[in-house]
């Protein structure tokens, strides 16, 4: 019996043992719910196999990606694949630039002669009365209805080489300065002989019809321009644009300079003195170029530099540099006594041989004849400043000192300025037309003056940069490939990185747009190894791994770049071109009977690269109407067409359009048959080749496209351009071959329901191949959606009763692509956001599980929004000093611009901008991007949301670039911060500020120089009555200009 008891015991206990277990095993599972995930991967894996292949089905079947592989592959034994040569693809390219400068700059020394002959044979005639056609008079009329003095009837038409402004081909018209009279002796005298260049202006036209802008800015102030064009004051009644304010003129009428600026703070200095002062260091600064080096020094009884870090040395004169110290103006105040004697000496310790320019502040004169004697002595120049409109005359005055040496020797040194923007060849929708300037100084020949250097003026030439780009073989440079050049101080000409030059949305320029250097674009050569060689002109070549955004930013690229450059000969510039490793060194070459060709290139769904240069038409003004497929039918069928076209490219362009031309009979056939497409969820169809070749074909009327942007010049990330290939096939190119990348476009509209698909073409199966083309089709959004909403309903239940759907409420899904934006979620508000912004504690855990990688970028071209009515006047991305830059930037902006022509179009979203309560500054940036890893297909996790467990499956989507997130809806994480790409500035502080002011890049100064000629006249140097004796020290208020080479 106690045995029997003892077993009964041990059964019970047993089963107590059981029961613990079984009550254990029970609670676990309650407690990890979702660790062991209640998200089953098969499902999962069901919902995402059967999704990606309908929607596979579907991009294969419209964009007809298959029948062109096919088409490809059949005349893959007759191409011939070529490793593209970088070294001699480079230096070719530096050729067509140096041909191209070397017209424009011909261009400019005919205009250069014509002004010294006309000069010559001119007689100065102080009661010459001439009537000439003043560019804001012109076509104006009085209140007795006849034409005002120096206006007239002056006829101007429409024109689309100068973006449709009304201009006169035939003559010229005269701006002269609002604070200038019209009939000013020396204006009408100038103006009268100057009227010989309206000959040569016509005949440059004539020469070189890809001329723009040609004129001749005169030393007494007034300035010739061709084609003539009406001018009109802003807002204020004024036009305050003066050519020689303009860096073209001050580069040709003077040499390279070292400045040191010396700036008495005394006690005698305070007040309208000390503010006159100050404006006018600030339009000496603004007559200094990145060619200048300078530096300020203020001084009382003690010598104080302006930039406390930068005691004893020079600074470059880069617009940075400049903007730095007009801030530290402002921190300047008067007191104590102003001894001279040590600040020259200091001066003198950073300077060698100098000139003297002393600067009289106010309306006392009793020490002018000393101040003249130390001009003299010095080969200077003297003037008295004694209101802030006498500013700018004054300053002015020192360039003609600084340009006789130049002159006396008789050297035209041809300059060439910076990328600048040119606001007047804005249409209604054009972009920034960047552009550059050849110029040349026009000198007096006449023996009586030879020896006082008298400068005329400078003669000057537009190029935009567009033509620059037309000698660009883009076809040769691949998909990822690009050329660019940049100036002998190392800032860009042209590089596809160099961002649109205006704030979004507004025609107001960008601070320092003029001045990005190439190491804030190729920001990941740290030591500047490729600046550095390419500023001092060598040829040699180069490699790094790079990381090159995309789609306005969003995303990011990683390949590894071989640089090829060299110097442009004949110019301060280099050139480069940018291959990348893959099949971004491979071209191939077919050939096709020139009939077929030109009979499929001239069907109407095709079209060529508008910027791609076929045929270069410009060249003869006969040619100038035709399109590309124009040129190239009447390059290739006559025997004698005067024209110049890239024969290579043709032949493969042709070839191209042969063998795609089966595409447009495959479209039709789809469109034409009922049955399909019956919910027109399909809008477009359209391939793109190495070429720059495209086909489209639209499956619905243009009326009923939901995006009506795509493939148009609005869309200029989507079609090829001068500097880069579309970005759906660029995209495609980087993606597994036979996968699909879809996404939805970031539209400036915010346009967010269409989904684009695209796929690349590979001529061969291996490592080696080229890609050939990218073919592709515009879907809705809603159409796509309906998709993945209907594949995730399924599951493999035999009676058809799934346990689990994406319309369960417990669980949440969405379909993201490879860079971590959403294309569908359950609350449609949030596609197109990065989804580390709606699920941040999902996309910590996929970056810390490897699924995604955060790689940091950098912008050094960046604009931070500042708050200006805020109490602390804080913003997120800022510096200490912006509000007083702004500040001066506005006061200043007119005179920092090189446009020559902003006026004609007065844009009045200036003045909104200025009345808005943020505003924008320059800054260097820090921020993410995200890349999904491709080794990982599917993986599951779970995230602790303060104890409560919440679990998520990620899948991706087969032969394409999406991934299904599937996450339980039960637990709140929304105390987890989210992930967002939010840019963080780079904060400098003041040690960080001073080493970036010291450390100087490498830049290449032009070697011609002309500081000082030996029959200098030295009686020219101001306006006191007589000369007196040398001086110690000076206990007054003035301001010393020295300046050496």
């Amino acid at each position: 019996m106690q045995h029997s008891r003892m077993i009964s015991l041990m059964h019970a206990r047993s089963a107590s043992c059981l029961l613990f277990w079984v009550l254990s095993a029970c609670w676990t599972a309650a407690e990890v719910r979702g660790s062991q995930s209640e998200i089953p991967l098969s499902v999962v894996k069901l919902w995402a196999s059967a999704f990606g292949g309908e929607i596979k089905s579907i991009a294969s079947k419209y964009s007809g990606s298959q029948l062109l592989q096919k088409k490809y592959k059949e005349y893959e034994k007759s191409v011939r694949i070529e490793d593209i040569d970088g070294a001699k693809l480079v230096k070719n390219l530096a050729q067509n630039m140096e041909e191209m400068f070397r017209k424009k700059a011909e261009a400019t020394r005919r205009l250069v002669e014509a002004a010294e002959e006309a000069h010559l044979q001119h007689e100065e005639n102080p009661d010459l009365q001439y009537e000439y056609f003043n560019a804001v008079l012109i076509n104006e009329v009085g209140e007795d209805g006849n034409s005002v003095e120096l206006g007239g009837e002056f006829i101007l038409e429409p024109n689309d080489h100068f973006n449709n402004l009304s201009v006169n081909l035939s003559l010229s018209v005269v701006q002269v300065p609002t604070n200038m009279y019209n009939k000013d002796p020396d204006i009408v005298n100038g103006v009268y002989w100057s009227e010989a260049l309206n000959k040569v202006f016509v005949d440059n036209f004539k020469r070189d019809p890809s001329l723009i802008w040609q004129y001749f800015g005169s030393a007494k102030g007034f300035f010739r321009q061709y084609p003539g064009v009406k001018w009109h004051p802003d807002e204020h009644g004024v036009i305050a644009f003066d050519c020689r304010n303009r860096k073209w003129y001050i580069q040709a009428a003077t040499s390279p300079k070292d400045v040191v600026i010396l700036v008495d703070v005394s006690g005698s200095m305070k007040g309208l003195r000390l503010t006159i002062a100050r404006q006018t260091v600030a339009s000496i600064l603004d007559t200094l170029g990145d060619d200048d080096f300078f530096n300020i020094i203020a001084y009382n009884q003690e010598i104080h530099y302006v930039e406390p870090c930068l005691n004893g040395t020079l600074v470059q004169a880069d617009s940075t540099n400049k903007d730095h110290f007009k801030e530290h103006l402002d921190k300047l105040f008067a007191k104590g006594i102003g001894l001279l004697g040590n600040a020259l000496g200091e001066a003198f310790t950073i300077l060698n041989e100098v000139r003297i320019f002393p600067y009289l502040i106010g309306r006392e004169s009793a020490f002018a004849d000393n101040l003249k004697w130390m001009a003299c002595a010095n080969k200077g120049y003297f003037s008295q400043i004694s209101t802030l409109a006498d500013v700018q005359e004054n300053v002015m005055r020192y360039l003609h000192v600084m340009s006789r040496p130049k002159v006396i020797d008789h050297e035209h040194d041809t300059v060439w300025t910076e990328a600048y923007v040119d606001s007047a060849q804005l249409g209604e929708n054009k972009g920034p037309n960047p552009m550059t300037t050849v110029a040349m100084p026009v000198f007096s020949t006449k023996n009586e003056t030879k020896n006082q250097g008298i400068l005329l003026g400078v003669a000057g030439t537009d190029i935009p940069i567009q033509e620059l780009m037309k000698t660009i073989p883009k076809h040769k440079l691949g998909i990822h490939g690009y050329a660019f050049a940049i100036t002998n101080n190392g800032y860009i000409l042209t590089h596809p990185d160099l961002r649109p030059l205006y704030q979004e949305g507004q025609k107001r320029k960008k601070p320092s747009y003029s001045s990005v250097d190439l190491s804030e674009v190729e920001w990941e050569d740290t030591e500047d190894v490729l600046r550095t060689a390419m500023v001092n002109r060598r040829t040699g070549t180069f490699s790094m791994e790079v990381k090159r955004t995309v789609d306005k930013g969003k995303r990011v690229l990683t390949m590894h770049n071989d640089y090829y450059y060299t110097d442009i000969k004949g110019t301060p510039f280099s050139v480069g071109v940018a291959l990348s490793r893959g099949h971004g060194k491979y071209f191939f070459k077919g050939n096709v009977s020139l009939e077929a060709g030109l009979h499929d290139l001239e069907q109407p769904d095709v079209a060529l690269a508008d910027e791609w240069t076929y045929c270069n038409t410009d060249e003869h003004h006969e040619h100038r109407h035709l399109t590309q497929v124009q040129a190239i039918k009447l390059y290739m069928t006559s025997r004698k067409p005067h024209l110049k076209c890239d024969r290579e490219l043709i032949q493969q362009v042709l070839f191209d359009a042969v063998v795609t031309a089966p595409l447009e009979a495959y479209w039709t056939g789809l469109a034409l048959n009922k049955s399909e497409n019956s919910d027109k969820g399909v809008e477009i169809a359209f391939l793109g080749t190495r070429t720059g070749l495209s086909r489209t074909n639209l499956f619905v009327v243009p009326e009923q496209l939901t995006n009506q942007d795509f493939l148009t010049a609005e869309d200029r990330e989507g079609v090829f351009n001068a500097d880069h290939f579309p970005l759906w096939y660029k995209r495609a190119a980087e993606q597994v071959p036979g996968t699909f990348v879809y996404s939805v476009p970031f539209s400036s509209g915010e346009n967010k329901s269409v989904v684009l698909a695209s796929t690349a073409i590979q001529l061969l199966d291996d490592r080696k191949s080229p890609i050939v083309a990218a073919v592709g089709i515009q879907m809705k959004l809603e159409f796509f959606q309906r998709k993945f909403w209907t594949a995730s309903r399924q599951c493999n239940a035999l009676d058809g009763k799934c346990i689990i759907s994406c319309d369960n409420e417990d669980i949440k899904c969405y379909l993201i692509d490879n860079n971590g934006f959403i294309l569908v979620s359950e609350d449609t508000s949030q596609t197109n956001l990065f989804f580390g912004k709606v699920e941040g504690a999902v996309m910590n855990k996929l970056l810390l599980m490897g699924s995604f990688k955060k790689i940091n970028l950098y912008d050094y071209q960046a604009l931070c929004k500042e708050y200006a009515g805020s109490s602390d006047s804080a913003r997120t991305l800022l510096d200490p000093f912006a509000t007083v830059k702004w500040l001066l930037t506005e006061l200043v902006i007119f005179l920092l611009e090189f446009n020559l022509y902003s006026w004609w179009n007065y844009d009045s979203t200036v003045k909104a901008q200025r009345a808005q309560r943020t505003m924008m500054v320059p800054c260097d940036t820090e921020y993410p991007a995200f890349v999904s890893e491709r080794t990982i297909k599917e993986t599951t996790g779970n995230i602790d949301c303060d104890g409560c467990i919440r679990t998520f499956v990620i899948q991706q989507i087969p032969s394409s670039n999406l991934f299904m997130v599937v996450v339980e809806n039960k637990c709140d994480c929304s105390s987890t911060p989210p992930v967002t790409m939010e840019p963080i500035e780079i904060i400098y502080n003041e040690s960080l500020k001073c080493d970036r002011l010291k450390f100087q890049k490498d830049r290449r100064r032009p070697q011609s120089c002309h500081p000082f000629h030996p029959e200098e006249n030295p009686v020219e140097c101001g306006s006191a009555n007589a000369l007196s004796f040398p001086i110690v020290a000076i206990l007054f208020p003035v301001l010393y200009f020295l300046i050496s080479r």
